[in-house]
């Protein structure tokens, strides 16, 4: 029989899970996932996995605890790969040692996989340091629930003070302390979604902060530290300085390459949304790409305009009787991101153009004789006819093949109307193609964007955009992701 995993999913920051907890995620049969589990870890997982939400909020519970422990033990028992997905810590204030005596009872095996606790997550992020040479070495943990139950004698005098789950109890809890002695004037501060891009912090002192958590409306969850060393957050707050934090920036890519944007958003601190506008799906007939494949050797350029065209080129290469052997052409590429993919094959790159659009193509390409050359351009099913129609006017002969199309995903204008239309809406929308553009607006429409700052990958993306009415904020120089980030990032600097 297959161990039951309890995995610690860390405070709230997806990367903060462990290589472990990862791995056994990626190879669960069934995710028993909490309310303060990220939601992006259930990515981990395969596709077959059964995702179950079993989370409790303060008077609203998916299922008892009996039911989840009896959910893992017949799961179990069936033979499949269990994982009980936890927020934090499952040993720390988690009720993992009681799942963990459910399992043993029933004679399940089963395997504890620690995960950062929020204190310890929330400290980090927010500045604050709970142990300190100069301010505190001890540090209390203590629930908030039962606050008639807590011995505040004892534990109210704790150096570094943190309180798990008393956000609604605080008031009564800051009375206790200060009866019994406690400075009012000691720093406090609340914290809730800590880690995340939405993190929320109120600071004040015991005295002050159960007014400024009423006045400022701080709901559950939220974890609270009291103690001398919260005073260090106006010097170490790293988090809440990064460029973009809070800033909730929607990505449109198609799915398989938002992560690379998302990525470098994140580590600016954005809360990023994915949106995939575009699905990119095989070509409709492979017959004219297979047939130029067959007679590769025969070319003198080959030409790529997007890590798609690589991916599908190569795909089919493999599908074929050839191999990158037979490839005697100089290649070109538009950007440094298809550069990278080809080089990621051990392919030289022999020219680029200055910009990447396809008129810097053209202009790259001036430079040589073309006349009775061979081109092969593998590219989307529709595209601009620029590059082909001027190097056929340089006498060229120019093979276009469909190496694949762009779709608009089922599920866009569902996850348009979650987007926009909820409580908190964007404050930026990305477009990385004239595709992302149209099909948004197709799904979604003009009026979605009304309040939502656009942010264009470049000049034929901006040009597509403000067709359709959309009116662009920024525009990436270069025309790349990393010239998207930073177009954002300096407008941000300068709001």
């Amino acid at each position: 029989m297959r161990p039951v995993y309890i995995v610690g999913a860390g405070p709230g920051d997806p990367e903060l899970i462990t290589c472990k907890g990862r791995d056994v995620l990626a190879h669960a049969d069934a995710v028993l996932h909490d309310h303060l589990a990220n939601e992006a870890l259930l990515r981990l997982a395969p596709a077959h996995a059964e995702l179950i939400y079993v989370g409790k909020k303060k008077s609203e519970h998916a299922f008892s605890q009996d039911e989840i422990c009896r959910m893992m033990i017949e799961r179990a028992q069936r033979g499949l790969s269990v994982v009980r997905l936890k927020g934090g810590d499952p040993f720390v204030f988690g009720r993992g040692g009681e799942e963990a005596e459910a399992l043993a009872d029933a004679g399940i095996p089963f395997e504890v996989v620690p995960g950062v606790t929020s204190p310890l997550g929330i400290a980090a992020y927010s500045g604050i340091p709970l142990t300190h040479r100069v301010h505190t070495s001890v540090v209390t943990f203590v629930t908030g629930h039962e606050v008639a139950n807590i011995d505040w004698d004892k534990v109210g005098h704790a150096e570094t003070l943190v309180i798990f789950m008393g956000l609604t109890t605080f008031e009564q809890i800051a009375r206790e302390i200060i009866s019994r002695g406690r400075s009012p004037e000691t720093p406090a501060i609340a914290v809730r979604w800590g880690t995340r891009p939405d993190q929320e912090t109120v600071a004040g002192t015991l005295a002050t902060l159960p007014r400024q958590i009423q006045e400022y409306g701080l709901k559950p969850p939220a974890t609270v530290i009291v103690g001398e060393v919260v005073r260090l957050r106006e010097k170490l707050n790293w988090f809440e300085r990064l460029p973009l934090f809070g800033q909730r920036i929607v990505v449109t890519r198609a799915r398989e390459q938002a992560d690379v944007l998302g990525a470098k958003l994140r580590s600016l601190g954005a809360d990023v949304v994915e949106m995939a506008t575009i699905e990119i799906v095989a070509a409709s007939d492979y017959a004219p790409l297979d047939r130029a494949i067959a007679e590769l050797p025969r070319y003198d350029w080959l030409i790529f305009t997007s890590v798609n065209g690589v991916r599908f080129f190569l795909e089919r290469l493999d599908h074929s009787r050839q191999d990158l052997r037979a490839l005697r052409a100089r290649i070109c590429a538009i950007g440094d991101a298809t550069k990278q993919a080809l080089e990621a094959l051990h392919l030289k790159v022999d020219l680029m153009g200055e910009e990447y659009v396809a008129e810097s193509l053209v202009e790259a390409l001036s430079k040589f004789d073309l006349t009775g050359k061979r081109v092969l351009l593998p590219r989307a099913a529709v595209a601009r006819d620029l590059l082909p129609r001027a190097l056929r006017e340089r006498g060229a002969c120019v093979d276009v093949v469909e190496a694949y199309r762009t779709i608009v995903p089922e599920s866009a204008a569902r996850h348009a109307a979650e987007i926009f239309g909820g409580s908190r809406r964007p404050d930026w929308i990305t477009f990385t193609s004239s595709s992302t553009v149209q099909n948004f607006v197709r799904t979604a429409g003009i009026k979605a964007l009304e309040g939502v700052k656009v942010a264009s990958i470049g000049p034929v993306t901006t040009a597509t955009a403000k067709k359709l009415g959309v009116a662009v904020t920024v525009e990436a120089s270069p025309y790349s992701t990393d010239g998207l980030v930073a177009a954002i990032v300096k407008h941000a600097g300068s709001a």
